[in-house]
């Protein structure tokens, strides 16, 4: 199977469709896929719901759909930082569905493992729990979850090999990995393109079994969400 694909716009080519819901890895601005995003910016798909840990920020990441309003909802858990989401969430324009962190990264991996809920104490007793199923286990209440089963998963990766396998960066892992296995495809951009056989097996992060599509998106301009400086010490 061909996965190596010479551009965004062409990986994507086939997939993208109105209304769609896309798994988008990454954290802040960190691990995530770019040049995917920037595709499906330009190629006008609309109404998509995205769960992503968050939106990036104005004009980044996600943040640029927002501003071209290609996005319906967010399925995310951190949405500061982005006055844009802001603005469309107060103004009713934007549909969110808070979740939290460690909550919506289980949803995906549970999507990717054809499991389609789960019980957890997270949120009980708050509004995280409204409208959900209560279930009491040895005398202690869990609310259900719902696994994520994404139309499409996009992701960005340090290094993959011919056939897909694949090796993230440090946290750049974060959100990678859960979102790449729950979509119906995955689609990822990475830095390097290995030959395979090359990467040591044990230090494979996500088998390629996972992964119908490739790009290199490389040269990356690495981005700072906050800057934090000090003042010179005098000698």
């Amino acid at each position: 199977m061909q996965k190596l694909y010479p551009d965004a716009a062409s990986a994507l080519d086939g997939i993208l469709t109105d209304n769609m819901l896309i798994a988008s890895g990454g954290f802040g601005l960190c691990g995530i896929p770019e040049r995917l995003l920037d595709a499906i910016r330009d190629s006008g798909v609309t109404g998509l719901t995205f769960a992503s840990n968050n939106a990036g920020i104005d004009n980044e990441g996600i943040g640029k759909l927002l501003r071209t309003k290609q996005v319906a909802k967010m399925i995310s858990s951190y949405v500061g930082e982005n006055k844009e989401f802001e603005r469309q969430f107060l103004s009713g324009e934007l549909e969110v569905e808070f979740c939290p962190q460690g909550t919506l990264a289980e949803r995906m991996r549970a999507g990717g493992a054809g499991i389609p809920g789960f019980y957890t104490k997270t949120g009980v007793g708050t509004q995280v729990a409204e409208g959900k199923e209560v279930k009491s286990f040895d005398g202690e209440d869990y609310i259900l979850e719902r696994g994520i089963f994404a139309d499409l998963a996009i992701v960005k990766a340090w290094k993959a090999d011919e056939t897909g396998n694949l090796v993230f960066r440090k946290t750049a892992r974060n959100f990678n990995m859960p979102a790449a296995t729950c979509g119906k495809v995955c689609v990822v951009e990475v830095e390097e393109i290995v030959p395979k056989g090359s990467l040591d097996p044990d230090c494979i992060h996500l088998p390629g079994v996972y992964v119908q599509r490739m790009i290199v998106g490389a040269p990356y301009d690495k981005k700072i969400e906050f800057r934090t400086v000090r003042e010179r010490e005098s000698a």
